[in-house]
């Protein structure tokens, strides 16, 4: 029999626990998937993972790996008596005579139950394989994050067969994305990745929203920002101006002596946060002056220079040579 260093090909210690080989092999699937990898040896070293996963991550299995003890990569070595529970239960392949010079190592491992399997507390089987977790970018309106929305996708994505071949497989899925959620957040949607093998629960589907550029709104988390243009006189005098959320039109009261930039609070009108409640809208004022007069307007403006006597330099008196 041929050793191979399952240890080596995940790149873990000896002593590594059950989560770091998880974590050691789902690194290294992404990496060598023959249809995503750049590597040269993609697909032998995606199947030698595989193989290392397939037996490193079975309490029992991996038990009676270890009982092998250490030997170089390649090397030719007998197993020891009565080694483990195959052993025990005679020859695990039948009466056919074959010598274990004959057998790889994975071969050998199958038979202790079946490719893919675990055993729970209580003895019973569990599938081993989860299928790959497929990962899509999608950017929607500002509207459709403010009240949620159902998108549809078409992905292809690769799966890994019962048989063990790599094949591109169509997607079509409707997924629902619920309302409050901000440039940057990663959905999970349970399930609706690749299909589990030998029984694998199927992998996960995540999602990086990317909210769209509005043409009023600004989104900085749950809260949003729009600039309000007010005219000098309703700057001056205070006025209720209609305003845009995205839940639909409101009255906002401008006080008297509005100054540029100056923000105004509407609680409760962002996006939803998920605790339940809402961020806010803020309003900018940005006082916007006509560029285009008539003579009437261009004498009551004269008679409102003549008449005023502020002077919004009167910090410049004095403060210059």
């Amino acid at each position: 029999m041929k050793y191979k260093d399952y240890y080596a090909v995940m790149g873990v210690a000896r002593d590594a626990s059950a989560e770091d080989i998880k974590k050691a092999y789902r690194k290294l699937a992404r990496k060598y998937h023959p249809d995503v990898s750049k590597e040269a040896n993609a697909e032998e070293r995606f199947k030698e993972v595989q193989e290392a996963y397939e037996t490193l991550k079975d309490p029992e299995k991996r038990a009676a790996y270890d009982q092998l003890g250490r030997h170089a990569e390649g090397q030719e070595f007998r197993p020891p008596p009565g080694w483990g529970g195959a052993a025990r239960e005679g020859n695990p392949f039948g009466g056919g005579g074959a010598s274990f010079e004959d057998i790889d190592l994975s071969d050998l491992f199958a038979a202790f139950g079946g490719a893919g399997r675990t055993r729970g507390r209580a003895g019973a089987r569990e599938p081993g394989f989860p299928g790959h977790d497929f990962e899509a970018r999608v950017r929607i309106p500002l509207e459709q994050a403010f009240h949620g929305t159902e998108v549809e996708l078409d992905l292809v994505a690769p799966e890994v067969d019962a048989e063990g071949r790599v094949r591109r497989v169509p997607h079509h899925l409707k997924v629902r994305i619920p309302k409050g959620v901000t440039d940057g957040t990663r959905l999970r949607v349970p399930g609706k990745g690749g299909k589990g093998v030998q029984g694998g629960r199927d992998g996960d589907l995540y999602l990086d929203i990317e909210i769209a550029e509005h043409p009023l709104f600004r989104v900085d988390g749950q809260d949003l920002y729009l600039t309000l243009p007010i005219t000098p006189w309703e700057a001056a005098l205070g006025a209720s101006i209609e305003m845009p959320t995205p839940s639909g039109k409101i009255a906002l009261k401008v006080p008297a002596a509005t100054r540029a930039g100056q923000q105004f609070r509407v609680p409760g009108r962002g996006l939803a946060r998920p605790d339940g409640k809402a961020g806010d809208l803020y309003a900018i004022a940005e006082i916007v002056v006509p560029t285009v007069l008539d003579e009437r307007q261009r004498a009551l403006y004269r008679q409102l220079a003549d008449a005023s006597a502020f002077n919004p330099r009167a910090h410049f008196e004095g403060g210059g040579s």
